[in-house]
């Protein structure tokens, strides 16, 4: 009985902490997009494909994670050659000497049960930034594909492109000053 009753406790106490540790993006089911306004009257999107998040967390619900991201500004893709070399050039951000775009969070706060406030540090053609995202818990599931336990997370938020000197010779009635930004993930241990 009492061999029973210390594996049931250790049991309970491994399922406590399955989410626990350290995550990395599924590089397939993950998305990195920003979207700006041009001629103030469309939306126009693009993506970053060559990107890296890692996700540190010792509580189940992800309530003290830690999330930091690199994303190789080379990688821009906005479906246009000649707008995607446009953007890559120092007109904007500048690939050879900004080759990368990196966030490291700094605060999470509980808003309710699966969103939070993100916050953390923004680098962008070299310039840093304090900025502050939404955070939603997708939820946890196993792949049936791997077999691994996999957590969904989107963030999503609004920066102004002027903070980060990006395009400063085009005024926003050409491209809006401010970026939406929008992060889709599935991570695994």
């Amino acid at each position: 009985m009492k061999k029973a009753l210390i594996a049931i406790t250790l049991f309970i106490a491994t399922a406590a902490f399955t989410t626990a540790g350290l995550w990395k993006n599924d590089k397939a089911h993950s998305q990195l997009q920003f979207t700006v306004t041009h001629l103030g009257i469309n939306d126009v999107s693009g993506t970053f494909n060559d990107f890296d998040v890692t996700v540190k967390s010792d509580k189940d619900d992800f309530s003290d994670a830690v999330f930091e991201l690199s994303a190789k500004t080379a990688s821009i893709d906005t479906r246009v050659e000649a707008r995607n070399n446009h953007l890559k050039s120092a007109d904007f951000f500048d690939v050879e000497k900004y080759p990368e775009i990196k966030f490291s969070s700094t605060g999470i706060r509980k808003v309710s049960k699966d969103n939070y406030k993100l916050t953390g540090n923004l680098t962008i053609h070299g310039v840093t930034k304090a900025t502050t995202l939404d955070l939603v818990y997708k939820g946890q599931t196993v792949n049936p594909m791997s077999k691994h336990e996999t957590v969904g997370f989107q963030v999503k938020g609004t920066i102004k492109r002027s903070d980060f000197s990006l395009g400063s010779k085009f005024p926003e009635a050409v491209i809006s000053d401010l970026v939406t930004i929008k992060a889709d993930g599935e991570f695994t241990k």
